[in-house]
């Protein structure tokens, strides 16, 4: 954003509804002048009618010869209680994306969050779904179609172990991000201690509770604060295991989406404790490094920025590349100290992808790509956007994102070194 565009964000940001009718104002004018073209250092490959979701998981393979993909039947407007998804994989030799191999179907899935499709190995992937109008996660072979059926709904995944909260209360406080099914999540009261941030045994298919809602709204904000509806969302393992992140988030009884609050949590799983991540009340984004550090969307001093925060040393912040880096993104580690970003669609409807570099402070744009706005969310329970997401690949070649700049929504690869 420029300066100005900077200034008017800080004034309605924490008004969505204002900050929404601006934004589209805004954008309008800027529709009636000829679009601008696509811009990226490489070659694009890409296939319509495909998208992934979620930046905080890869869709390589670890030998990087499979991608996964869902496949959608629609388009532009949000998916109806039990209509299916296509879940499989392309195959993908360098650069190139191949034939495209269906191995199931979900029914518990979005735009954003997808049904949280993701490898457990080079062969075995795992995904949700809804059974018997129930949240279930699916482990499936993608040679043979041999299928476990797990009791939840997952959400991150480190070796044998998997994140879970209530995705039917996330349904609930978040529409368009949870999903429309049960899952025994209480999903009208206040702050439940029947419920919260879940770790799950995937081969014993088990499953405990590491901290109740109730156990974190009193440790966050020293009470339960009886006029907002507290839940858990987007959930991620530190690279080593043994941190679980997640957002802590509340949003008035009334329903009013548009005044949520948010809190970077961390859940020390060698410690047993609960940590507090200095973001201000704010954080919306964010992935880890290997070396325990998190780079995250932040409002910090009123600023919208790029966040480091390192586990080693939580009194020290650091905001990266605050120039370019001024609005909210979603990231994806390349190197401990390279990350990509996103950015939404600008004035021109033109999203950007910027490659940055930690230690030199600086970022450096490798694609800027056209967003009809027909792809525009509609409202806090139409959330058809398609952003860019994007996500690399193990050795730091690629990056996989999505995009309807086509006019379809789809998934691209392009090769960033």
């Amino acid at each position: 954003m420029n300066k100005i565009e900077t200034i008017v964000y800080n004034i309605v940001r924490k008004n969505p509804a204002v900050k929404q009718a601006v934004r589209n104002i805004y954008q309008g004018v800027f529709d009636i002048l000829p679009k601008k073209k696509d811009f990226s250092v490489n070659q694009i490959i890409g296939k319509e009618g495909y998208f992934f979701g979620f930046h905080d998981v890869s869709p390589f393979s670890h030998d990087e010869k499979k991608l996964l993909a869902n496949k959608i039947n629609f388009d532009l407007r949000m998916p109806k209680k039990g209509e299916e998804l296509v879940v499989g994989y392309f195959d993908f030799n360098d650069g190139e994306i191949g034939d495209f191999h269906q191995f199931g179907v979900s029914k518990a899935w979005n735009y954003h969050k997808g049904c949280r499709l993701q490898w457990l190995d080079d062969r075995r992937a795992i995904y949700n779904t809804a059974i018997d109008d129930t949240l279930r996660a699916v482990i499936v072979n993608a040679d043979t179609k041999e299928e476990t059926i797990l009791s939840w709904a997952i959400d991150a995944v480190h070796g044998k172990m998997a994140t879970s909260f209530s995705y039917e209360r996330l349904e609930r406080c978040m529409p368009g991000y949870g999903y429309p099914y049960s899952d025994g999540g209480e999903i009208n009261e206040v702050a439940p201690d029947s419920t919260g941030l879940y770790l799950i045994d995937i081969e014993a298919n088990t499953r405990s509770l590491l901290l109740s809602i109730k156990e974190i709204a009193t440790q966050v904000t020293g009470e339960i604060e009886m006029q907002y509806l507290h839940f858990v969302t987007h959930s991620e393992f530190s690279k080593d295991g043994r941190y679980i992140s997640f957002l802590y988030r509340r949003i008035p009884k009334d329903g009013d989406y548009m005044k949520r609050r948010s809190v970077m949590c961390v859940y020390d799983l060698i410690e047993k404790k609960l940590i507090v991540l200095p973001s201000q009340e704010s954080g919306s984004h964010y992935v880890w490094n290997k070396k325990n550090q998190i780079i995250a969307s932040c409002i910090l001093d009123g600023n919208s920025c790029h966040a480091l925060f390192d586990m080693n040393n939580l009194e020290t912040v650091s905001k990266i590349d605050e120039t370019l880096l001024n609005s909210d993104g979603h990231q994806s580690f390349v190197t401990d100290n390279t990350f990509v970003t996103d950015t939404y669609p600008d004035k021109w409807r033109m999203a950007k992808l910027y490659l940055t570099d930690i230690n030199s402070n600086s970022s450096k744009l490798i694609a800027s790509l056209y967003s009809p706005k027909k792809f525009q969310t509609k409202d806090f329970k139409c959330h058809i956007a398609c952003d860019l997401h994007p996500r690399v690949s193990p050795s730091g070649k690629y990056v996989c994102f999505d995009s309807p700049r086509s006019g379809h929504r789809g998934i691209y690869v392009i090769k960033i070194f």
